[in-house]
């Protein structure tokens, strides 16, 4: 099976593997949060993109580990965009991925 790094689209039941919740959770984030659009297939299966888990992560951060409603998130959210802040917390969720593969390497390395 091939990393998520290496996919180019996930399925809607990979995305919620990815985040330990329901698929009927990621469809209806997917309705309240308007910068998540993935494509669908002729079958109609929603394909997400690596930018689509990079926002799902924004609003997995915002809604189950920060406890913001859906509207608390959205708000924020909007704030953010209005400020070019979506960017910096993408940024940030790149560095935590960052962060998480070196700590990974480094106890490859003391082993």
């Amino acid at each position: 099976m091939l990393a998520m790094a290496e996919k180019i689209y996930f399925k809607i039941g990979e995305v919620a593997s990815r985040f330990d919740v329901n698929p009927s959770l990621i469809r209806y984030w997917e309705q309240e949060f308007d910068f998540i659009r993935p494509k669908k297939s002729q079958k109609g299966t929603r394909l997400y993109t690596r930018k689509d888990m990079e926002r799902f992560e924004i609003i997995y951060h915002l809604v189950k580990e920060k406890g913001l409603t859906i509207k608390g998130a959205q708000d924020f959210l909007k704030a953010k965009r209005e400020n070019s802040g979506i960017d910096k917390l993408e940024v940030i969720n790149t560095l935590k991925k960052t962060q998480n593969l070196l700590k990974e390497v480094r106890k490859l390395i003391d082993t």
